[in-house]
């Protein structure tokens, strides 16, 4: 099982681009549970990032919305960032 933590930056885009969205914001709870028991279930559509985003990866919480992270250790990652395609690349 994955141990997931959320940076700062990614608490107040959750807030700020999710929060209100009640549907969203349950989405997100369901992938979440996904992403724990395996982050690269071909569901969350797991992927490498490059450019200025190398080192970091990205799942799907729906058809446009983001969630960006970076593995700590082996079983543990850290969410930096939440939001449609445009807000987050």
């Amino acid at each position: 099982m994955t141990e997931v933590s959320y940076s700062t930056s990614f608490r107040k885009a959750y807030k700020r681009r999710i929060l209100s969205d009640r549907l969203l914001s349950e989405r997100f709870v369901e992938r979440l549970e996904i992403f724990k028991i395996d982050p690269f279930d071909l569901r969350l559509r797991t992927h490498k990032l490059s450019g200025r985003l190398e080192g970091l990866y990205s799942f799907r919480v729906d058809a446009d919305v983001r969630v960006i992270f970076y593995s700590k250790e082996a079983q543990h990652a850290v969410f930096v960032d939440i939001g449609t395609h445009d807000e987050v690349y």
